[in-house]
């Protein structure tokens, strides 16, 4: 029987205090909205929630999943910028913020997102899903389809645009986890960071609905909405240094309590929030003997991509436990899982596996004369 060696190590990681004193803790009363959520973007690690499972129209923010599967198939190569699109009489009943296509209008798809993104148009949207679907119920379907695998409980989609329809939900968490999804799609930011365009040959111009775009240091993005059923609402994204918030307020009872709200909640992150990457300790060893092998040691690797959000106001403690064992028998296969390696912070823990980068195969007869035998035809 192995004897395993443990050995711990307590990282203590050193964080720059921010050059303003940290806000305290924000409480209910200082989101005005029924229901918000702060997300640190890279880990998907809530940093402050209110009513943030309560099932709520988002309006517009709606078009954050449209937007998602739209940048999907263009990954997949089902969708080109370049595709030309044509408005059914059906997109082009749409009402609300629209771009008022007719029925036989033809746009880009890069001019479709654009205005689904810059002008949160109706019709744009339900144009680009029936380009993608055939139809916007069999679009919608998709969409219900991706909240579910991706976790979004609280969601109900009855459309591509965010109109008043009922049944038509999400929530506050579940609005973070799609634009997180989202963001990863990094051309998204190339039309949520537009202020003002032109469609049409310059005959149509579009100003982005999200005013923050010019009061809020490091806004990126992401989408806001308005319907008299959802109130005003919004998915902000905004990023300074190595911290990505996604900052989402849902039923405001105005735009300006809305962008003040989702202000707020970036400001309270980045203020009181840092993102360190985990690292390999040192400890680590490269490799472990084999026994009975035809090779004496197997060389290891380790998949650590992960990153933690920890408390900026103090020091950091990091606290690494790598499990191995001192020697492995032959046969060894390659990513064979060996050990691991466990990362405890802030009283959360994260574990990797450690694996065997190659294989080892068990000493014999057959393998011994191969090795001799290849040995001779090579001299």
């Amino acid at each position: 029987m192995l004897r395993k060696a443990i050995i711990s190590a307590v990282l203590c990681i050193s964080l720059l205090l921010p050059s303003a004193i940290p806000v305290a803790a924000l409480g209910d009363d200082s989101v005005s909205a029924p229901s918000a959520v702060l997300m640190e973007s890279s880990t998907g690690k809530i940093v402050y929630e209110k009513n943030s499972h309560e099932q709520r129209p988002c309006a517009s923010v709606t078009k954050v999943m449209t937007l998602l599967l739209v940048f999907e198939a263009i990954d997949r190569g089902k969708l080109s910028l370049e595709d030309t699109i044509t408005a059914s009489e059906h997109a082009a009943s749409m009402g609300g913020s629209d771009i008022w296509l007719e029925n036989g209008e033809t746009m880009s798809a890069d001019d479709m997102i654009k205005a689904t993104v810059v002008a949160s148009a109706n019709d744009a949207a339900v144009a680009l899903a029936e380009h993608l679907s055939g139809s916007e119920d069999a679009f919608v379907e998709q969409m219900n389809n991706r909240a579910k695998e991706l976790g979004m409980n609280d969601t109900v989609f009855k459309n591509c645009n965010g109109l008043d329809e009922e049944g038509h939900v999400t929530s506050a968490n579940d609005v973070a986890i799609m634009s997180r999804e989202l963001t990863k799609h990094e051309k998204i930011f190339d039309y949520t960071a537009i202020w003002l365009d032109n469609l049409r040959d310059g005959k149509t111009q579009i100003v982005n609905t999200n005013k923050l775009l010019k009061t809020y240091n490091g806004i990126t993005g992401l989408k806001t909405g308005t319907t008299d059923d959802a109130g005003c609402c919004m998915s902000a994204t905004a990023t300074r240094g190595d911290v990505s918030l996604i900052s989402v307020v849902l039923g405001c009872e105005s735009g300006k309590q809305r962008f003040a709200d989702a202000a707020a909640l970036l400001d309270y992150g980045f203020a009181n929030i840092a993102v360190k990457e985990l690292k390999i300790p040192e400890e680590m060893p490269q490799s472990l003997d084999v026994v009975g092998g035809m090779e004496k040691t197997v060389d290891l690797q380790c998949d650590v991509d992960s990153n933690v959000v920890v408390d900026k106001s103090a020091d950091a403690d990091i606290k690494t436990e790598l499990d191995l064992p001192e020697n492995l028998e032959a046969p060894v296969e390659e990513n064979q899982v060996v050990g691991s390696l466990k990362f405890t912070v802030n009283g959360e823990t994260k574990i990797f596996d450690i694996t065997a980068r190659q294989q080892v195969e068990e000493t014999s007869f057959g393998s011994i004369f191969n090795v001799v035998y290849n040995s001779l035809l090579a001299l």
